[in-house]
């Protein structure tokens, strides 16, 4: 395991920066392709679905039953798979609507200039979006972190699906940021470090649960992962692809994620 601490951090950072790439994207790309954002997006959720429910599920089940007993590990782990959703639940609860990051904006969005009246609510947009993106993102980086230190392959999967939905989540950064304060570099940056809380999540859970990391805790840990996962892609992926109109080619990318994670598990199995 200690093995693949260093390998956990790596792919956390990467999810976590990909918010970074969605601002380059949106001062650099004169157009959205909401066709292939829109399947991207559904990709990414087929994947984190059917990586959730059948090898993460199953992982946190073995584990728990393995050292609870058959009854009482599978009541454990659908406690924990259900406290994942009603803890990320409580988090998009308490996140300020101006500053959701299910509120997906687009790229041509930076070519509409607000009004004189519009430019201090923007800023204080980005900064909400930003910061309810950070808090967002926390979870997800324990989540990365703690999987692919117990199985790398795994962890691959899960930081190229985090990766994927955090690039519009980057644009919902800078896009009200660059509005209000005409500075490319400074609504980049703000997009940026909102993607760090990912690996600030992979650090407090190395600093905090790793000396705790035992059968039950990974159990526990999985099972939460996957609730999170599956209430990430429900909530927040699929309903960000229909905005963009383009809701059929959103299922067919699911589906195509779906068919991927499948073969690959299969294939490094």
């Amino acid at each position: 395991m200690e093995g693949n601490i260093w390998l956990a951090f790596g792919l956390t950072l990467f999810a976590g920066l990909a918010t970074g790439i969605g601002s380059l994207l949106a001062f650099f790309t004169s157009r959205t392709n909401t066709k292939f954002l829109s399947a991207s997006l559904g990709f990414s959720a087929g994947v984190m679905i059917y990586v959730s429910l059948v090898e993460i599920f199953v992982k946190a089940k073995d584990a728990l039953t393995y050292e609870l007993g058959s009854t009482p590990g599978y009541w454990a782990t659908i406690a924990g798979f259900f406290g994942g959703m009603m803890l990320i639940a409580v988090i998009d609860r308490f996140i300020p609507s101006t500053g959701n990051p299910h509120d997906v904006k687009s790229v041509e969005d930076i070519g509409k200039g607000p009004t004189n009246d519009e430019y201090a609510r923007l800023k204080k947009m980005g900064i909400f979006t930003a910061l309810a993106i950070a808090i967002h993102n926390f979870p997800e980086g324990i989540a990365t972190f703690t999987s692919a230190l117990q199985d790398p392959t795994l962890g691959v999967a899960i930081a190229i699906a985090v990766a994927i939905h955090n690039i519009p989540e980057g644009i919902a950064v800078s896009v009200p940021m660059y509005f209000a304060t005409g500075d490319r570099k400074q609504a980049f940056k703000l997009s940026f470090l909102s993607g760090l809380a990912e690996p600030a999540g992979a650090v407090i859970a190395f600093l905090i649960l790793m000396p705790f990391l035992n059968g039950v805790m990974f159990g526990v840990i999985f099972a939460a992962v996957a609730g999170i996962m599956v209430f990430i892609s429900l909530d927040e992926l699929l309903p960000a692809a229909q905005k963009f109109d383009e809701a059929h080619l959103s299922i067919y990318g699911m589906i195509a994620g779906m068919a991927v994670m499948a073969i690959s598990l299969v294939l490094v199995s």
